[in-house]
């Protein structure tokens, strides 16, 4: 029998983040209209070229698996789950996101409200 310390970290280690809720939504979107993967690509090319990223490498992995994306089924939902799993590694590549501007403004203020009224 679980112990009550132990129910909570167990409802923790499910409850999402604001941050998971968004990369889900993300995936959602993109799922639906792959041809979203653009906006991360621009957003990757922009980026190297005013020379703001402090880890090109990793953001130049999540450029190629877009690319891929668009031709490669396989890739598409390789990055899905890379936004929609709980693993460390997942988390890790999220936390190098080229995603901004994927969802609209109304809906992130959706996923805001979501999270004011969960707490």
């Amino acid at each position: 029998m679980k112990t009550l310390p132990d129910r909570a970290d167990d409802k923790a280690q499910h409850t999402p983040t604001f941050s998971d809720l968004l990369a889900r939504a993300v995936a959602d979107k993109l799922e639906r209209d792959p041809s979203l993967l653009r906006i991360a690509i621009e957003n990757i090319d922009r980026w190297l070229a005013q020379g703001v990223i402090s880890a090109p490498n990793r953001f130049l992995r999540w450029r190629e698996l877009c690319e891929k994306a668009g031709s490669d089924p396989t890739a598409l939902q390789d990055i899905l789950e890379r936004l929609r799993s709980d693993t460390e590694e997942a988390s890790r590549w999220r936390d190098f996101s080229p995603f901004a501007g994927v969802l609209s403004s109304a809906e992130r203020r959706a996923i805001i409200l979501q999270c004011c009224y969960s707490h």
